[in-house]
């Protein structure tokens, strides 16, 4: 083979194989473009537009009277697109770039009108199509920009971008701030109400079109309908907080938190028959004379009660008959010894003293030694009767952070020979604010215990969703004989106990009890004799409207609960008292002065003639029925003895409790009581047969 005939081969293969491959280029042309067509466009689509989720406006949280306690306002982001049509020409743009840098500097007042102009005009020679121009303004403010130079051409001529968002605000600002909650994607544990309703709250997001552009910028596509999702605005919650009552509470709670330079502390008011929270604040010390709502307290805080425990001490004690409240205790002066640790009372010098007497004083020993004494042998007898109040379990609150309780028993691993006796005046036990004031309310609330409400209802467009109603934790936490004594040594622990001078009003009656326990500083322990002060009780005592717990924690100077939380549970009652006209028509006010003779009850002649001789009143025997007998009442009191036949039911209405049940029970029935103060019925008429052991129930008011 020559040389020539070489070469020609050569370039024969050369141009052969530049043709094949040519070809194999149109053939892959043609299949990218017509069988793979419509892949590789999504493709190319989804590279440069996407969906971002567009945020729902949330819903409102109202409070029980219509006042708008959290709610969302729209804000705008405004961005420019530097080459939008209007504005393509140079000319167009910079005849009027000056005249919007002279608004905007007016409008915002921020920076100089110099300043936005350089800004403009830096951005179009960087031809930027989303050019950031204010981050934050108002709908108000955004209808002004509209109408500014360049941006008055209209949404697409024009150049102004507009991105909504929505912002969450609090009208009342820090008003019960730490139960509305908030919403934080970085805290995994939901806050308050806004956590907990987050389900309802949020809403459904939308979808909005994204295009990138140059310099990897996503910008929203001109809205159409067709090519967004709009979003849907989520429910409405209606709580339980009154506005005013909140009010009134914070306020206060940080003046006396402030006064005795206290750590931090809780209020927590709450309707009787219903649960529903009307207020609950929480201050923590920030500095000097400063607070700030940082922790639910109410709701999380489990420590050692303190005094306020012997109420389910002694409710317990009565209701299994060990004692009643005339049962006669040994008080030691004030101090005793148990296991060698010495029990002190706050103030010494008791003696020989009633278990009234030793609940108004809130006395350690008495507590101590009379559980001691009936259930040494037997302790669990007591810690069951503890439980069956649920005082162990958690209340189940429709918020979160709920604390948990604890109520130790002899399986305990911690129980000693000490625990039975300290469990009885308000230590070895854990129980937060919210529900102690539970198991008060229950007492209020005639026996039956429920749940505390923080929010009543969920409505969407106006319309009811959810409704929520108490929920019953124990229908009846003791019998109606034991909690007419209760609420008497309640009543008189504010009538002539420890809670007289701070919390009694002429106004209305108050029920409750002083707390004052000595709370651990941490690894110090009880050394640094740190207290927590509290109250807790109900009003109007003989109409319970309202149950009030205040604790604060580790107060200077002062620190028994009277002293300390006893002011502030009075300036909320009294508010509370005069706004709500409910509870001053169902109250019966106090008499100040000697302004008409006293009004008699019936019962043993001798012994009730004896107390108005001492009185200085004259007593007048004849009929009770004075207006009938012609007797002259104007100078003493008309009374007689009661008289009754055996086998026939005396008629005990008119009288106090304690006569009342005298005479029933020397008739030989037994005898259900509800309510308090003196007999208004009595379910057999007096003068009726009944057999012996009949039950006969009386109502008090």
């Amino acid at each position: 083979m020559n040389i020539r005939t070489n070469i020609l081969l050569r370039v024969y293969l050369a141009f052969g194989l530049i043709v094949i491959f040519a070809a194999a280029v149109v053939v892959q042309l043609c299949r990218v473009q017509f069988v793979q067509g419509k892949k590789w466009k999504a493709m190319a689509d989804s590279m440069s537009t996407r969906y971002v989720n567009v945020e729902a406006a949330r819903g409102n949280i109202f409070s029980v009277d219509g006042s708008l306690l959290a709610t969302s306002v729209p804000e705008y982001e405004l961005h420019m697109d530097m080459l939008a049509g209007g504005i393509a020409e140079d000319k167009v743009f910079y005849q009027k770039v000056d005249s919007l840098a002279m608004k905007l500097s007016q409008f915002f007042g921020d920076k100089s009108a110099t300043y936005y102009s350089r800004m403009l005009r830096d951005a179009r020679s960087d031809s930027s199509r989303y050019e950031l121009i204010r981050r934050t303004v108002s709908y108000q403010d955004l209808k002004q920009i509209r109408k500014f130079p360049i941006f008055n051409m209209g949404k697409y001529k024009g150049g102004l971008i507009v991105v909504a968002k929505n912002k969450r605000i609090l009208p009342f600002r820090s008003l019960a701030a730490r139960t509305i909650g908030y919403k934080n994607e970085n805290i995994k544990n939901p806050v308050g109400l806004e956590g907990a309703y987050s389900n309802y709250i949020n809403g459904e997001n939308g979808k909005r079109l994204m295009q990138r552009i140059a310099g990897n910028v996503w910008i929203p596509v001109n809205n159409d309908e067709e090519e967004e999702i709009t979003a849907k605005d989520g429910s409405d919650i209606i709580s339980t907080i009154d506005v005013n009552f909140q009010d009134v509470a914070e306020r206060a709670l940080k003046k006396q938190l402030i006064k005795s330079q206290a750590d931090h502390g809780c209020v927590i008011l709450m309707e009787v028959a219903t649960g529903e929270i009307r207020a609950i604040a929480n201050y923590t010390k920030v500095a000097d004379g400063e607070y700030a709502e940082k922790l639910n307290y109410a709701i999380s805080e489990s420590a050692e009660p303190g005094s306020t425990f012997k109420l389910a001490t002694y409710m317990t004690a009565i209701e299994q008959h060990k004692i009643d409240t005339n049962t006669l205790v040994d008080c030691e002066g004030g101090q005793t010894k148990l296991y060698n640790k010495i029990i002190r009372d706050s103030h010494l010098g008791n003696n020989v003293i009633t278990v009234m007497t030793a609940f108004e004083k809130s006395s350690n020993v008495a507590a101590a030694k009379l559980i001691y004494q009936h259930y040494k042998d037997n302790p669990s007898q007591f810690t069951d009767q503890l439980y069956s109040y649920h005082l162990n379990d958690k209340l189940g609150l429709q918020i979160p952070g709920e604390g948990q309780p604890l109520i130790k028993t002899p399986k305990s691993k911690s129980w000693s020979p000490l625990s039975l006796p300290q469990i009885a005046y308000g230590y070895e036990s854990k129980l937060t604010p919210l529900q102690t004031l539970t198991f008060y309310n229950a007492v209020a609330n005639n026996g039956k215990m429920i749940a505390p409400l923080f929010v009543r209802e969920i409505r969407n467009l106006g319309n009811t969703v959810e409704h929520f109603q108490a929920r019953v934790i124990n229908h009846k936490i003791c019998s109606d004989v034991t909690l007419s004594k209760v609420k008497v040594m309640l009543n008189n622990v504010v009538e002539y106990g420890s809670g007289k001078t701070t919390v009694r009003s002429d106004l209305y009656k108050v029920a409750g009890k002083t707390g004052t326990a000595q709370v651990a500083d941490g690894k110090l322990g009880y050394k640094n004799k740190v207290y927590q002060s509290s109250f807790c009780g109900y009003f109007p005592a003989n109409h319970p409207k309202y149950s009030l717990i205040v604790v604060i924690n580790k107060p200077l100077g002062a620190y028994y609960g009277a002293e300390v939380a006893g002011p502030v549970f009075r300036e909320l009652a009294d508010r509370v008292f005069a706004r709500d006209l409910d509870v001053n028509q169902n109250s019966t006010l106090r008499l100040v002065g000697n302004t008409q003779m006293p009004k008699p009850k019936l019962g043993d002649r001798k012994a009730a003639a004896e107390v108005y001789t001492k009185l200085g009143i004259k007593p007048l025997y004849a009929s009770n029925n004075a207006a009938t007998t012609g007797v002259d009442t104007s100078n003493g009191i008309a009374m007689d003895d009661v008289k009754y036949k055996n086998g026939y039911v005396p008629d005990v209405t008119g009288m106090g409790l304690s006569d009342a049940l005298y005479v029933l029970g020397n008739a030989g029935y037994k005898v259900g009581v509800r309510g308090s103060g003196t007999v208004t019925k009595q379910s057999a008429i007096g003068g009726s047969y009944m057999p012996k052991g009949t039950k006969i129930l009386i109502e008090l008011q």
